[in-house]
């Protein structure tokens, strides 16, 4: 947009080109051969100043079109920057409305809280006068009763002739002559009955709980086979210079034995869930045909998240067939994990499952809850499917696991932690699991140990305790999930009994085999018996 000078200008010096560009053109006009002529120089010079007069008042049009032009150009910015200021202001001007409408806004919100708070304070006020009267009128009543009681116990000492303390006396002596004999024959014959019923009691619930209920266990190996179609499939398991094998083992965490032995291909490992995860990833992957390490790795990851909802799954099975409410996701995905762990090749969900049911038939018999009993014996286990990730074990981790995941039970949490006497026994559930825990775990069947090796394997554990010296006996308890260790009190200290405890718990680490944990318990003291003739 141009300026109206600058425009003038330009103008100007349009017309002043104009002029000097005729003049120069007459001036510089080449002489004819002819002969000079004046009336025709004249002529010439006289059209000349005509055309420069023409381009001169030309010019002059162009620059005054050129400066009407600029001016309205002007014009229409110093009004189009008008409205755009107006604009602004406008909105600045709507700004400070609306903050002064909620200024405003506020100010009446904050003058009703405040009425609203003065009439509570009235209220409150009014409330605490009337409690006031109230305790008046109480204290008052209480204060005529005193009096009434008072004097009702003076009239009955008048008429009796006993002071309070006498009469009181009086009564406990008679009740206790009267009492005394027949509490005590009470007592004993009571003591006798629950005696002579007490065992038969027991060993009849017990006998119905187990005949009720029977579960059968399977046993689970280290190893899976996967069956080939034809022996040239080993050549591409391997792959090229055993890419493939080497993949397929860091991918699944177990070993795979290719060996001589037509038709089937070994995958070992003692985790049991990554086993089933590379058995059924190894034979998508025969299935498929495409055995290669970016297809291998594929495979296993989707093999492992069809396993997690296999487990959630076996996990809601078992939950509904123990017949208990839903527990937190966790505990059931970790109750899944337990189908696939063994605890002396017999299966641990099942076991779970059988201790569970079992400990609903005894609650029955003894009227207690057998909804809740059954959820402490299916979850008495939980800890067994962590007790490799954490430390500690299977009671601790378990109720530490189960309260972590929303169990607010205290029956399910101490039946966890308890059921191996880990803990303070105080507790009914707590024995009742126990006792179904011992009962699944010793009847016929259940467990592959035989009664030689686990006998011998008691012995041995009493053989290193008692190789110490000041120790005098040693008994393995618990299934030999704990040691008791009675050490002389006249050839050891307090101390040298903490060192003797810990040196057994070490030697057996290194000289035994064992399953789980066993718990090393020294015990000194010393008795002193006298007799009175």
């Amino acid at each position: 947009m141009l300026d109206p000078l600058v425009a003038g200008g330009i103008a100007v010096a349009a017309l002043l080109l104009g002029a000097g560009g005729a003049w120069f053109a007459v001036r510089n006009r080449k002489p004819a051969e002819a002969p000079f002529d004046s009336a025709r120089a004249h002529e010439e010079l006289r059209r000349a100043e005509t055309h420069g007069q023409d381009l001169i008042e030309r010019a002059r049009r162009d620059a005054e079109q050129i400066v009407r032009e600029a001016d309205l150009r002007a014009r229409d910015e110093a009004v189009r920057r008008r409205e755009d200021v107006n604009r602004e202001v406008d909105g600045m001007r709507n700004e400070i409305r609306e903050i002064e409408r909620r200024a405003e806004k506020r100010e009446d919100a904050a003058e009703q809280k405040h009425k609203e708070l003065d009439r509570k304070e009235r209220h409150t006020e009014s409330l605490q006068k009337k409690l006031a009267e109230r305790t008046e009128q109480v204290d008052r009543k209480e204060k005529k009763l005193d009096e009434l009681i008072q004097q009702e116990t003076k009239k009955l000492h008048e008429i009796t002739g006993l002071s309070r303390e006498n009469a009181e006396r009086m009564l406990l002596e008679k009740l206790e002559r009267e009492l005394a004999d027949e509490m005590a024959g009470k007592i004993r014959r009571h003591e006798e009955h629950l005696k002579q019923t007490a065992e038969a009691k027991a060993r009849e619930i017990l006998a119905t709980s187990i005949q009720r209920y029977a579960s059968v266990h399977t046993a689970s190996s280290t190893v899976s086979t996967v069956d080939i179609p034809s022996d040239d499939m080993k050549g591409r398991i391997i792959g090229r210079e055993g890419r493939n094998i080497r993949t397929f083992e860091k991918a699944t965490g177990v070993d795979v034995i290719v060996d001589d032995t037509p038709g089937v291909v070994i995958v070992s490992a003692f985790d049991n869930i990554r086993r089933e995860i590379a058995r059924i990833s190894l034979s998508k992957l025969i299935q498929d045909g495409r055995i290669h390490p970016t297809r291998i790795e594929e495979v296993v990851i989707e093999t492992q998240a069809e396993m997690e909802r296999h487990l959630q799954e076996l996990g809601k099975n078992a939950v509904l067939d123990a017949d208990v409410p839903m527990p937190h996701e966790k505990i059931v995905g970790l109750l899944g994990r337990l189908r696939f762990r063994t605890s002396y090749s017999q299966n641990v969900l099942n076991h779970s499952l059988e201790v569970a049911h079992l400990c609903g038939l005894m609650a029955a018999e003894l009227g207690l809850n057998p909804q809740l009993a059954r959820r402490c014996g299916l979850l008495h286990d939980v800890g067994k499917a962590a007790d490799h990730e954490m430390e500690g074990g299977h009671p601790k981790i378990g109720a530490e696991l189960a309260r972590r995941y929303g169990e607010t039970s205290k029956e399910v949490l101490h039946a966890i932690a308890g059921h191996h006497d880990d803990v303070t026994v105080d507790n009914i559930y707590t024995v009742l699991v126990a006792a179904a825990d011992a009962i699944s775990a010793s009847r016929p069947g259940a467990r592959r140990e035989t009664l030689e090796k686990y006998v011998k394997r008691l012995e041995m554990l009493e053989a290193v305790a008692c190789g110490f010296p000041g120790v005098e006996h040693a008994y393995a308890i618990q299934a030999g999930r704990e040691l008791r260790v009675i050490a002389n009190a006249h050839q050891t200290t307090d101390a040298e009994a903490v060192t003797i405890c810990r040196d057994i718990a070490r030697a057996i680490e290194q000289q035994l085999d064992y399953p789980g944990e066993i718990k090393v318990t020294v015990i000194r003291e010393s008795r002193t018996v006298d007799v009175a003739r």
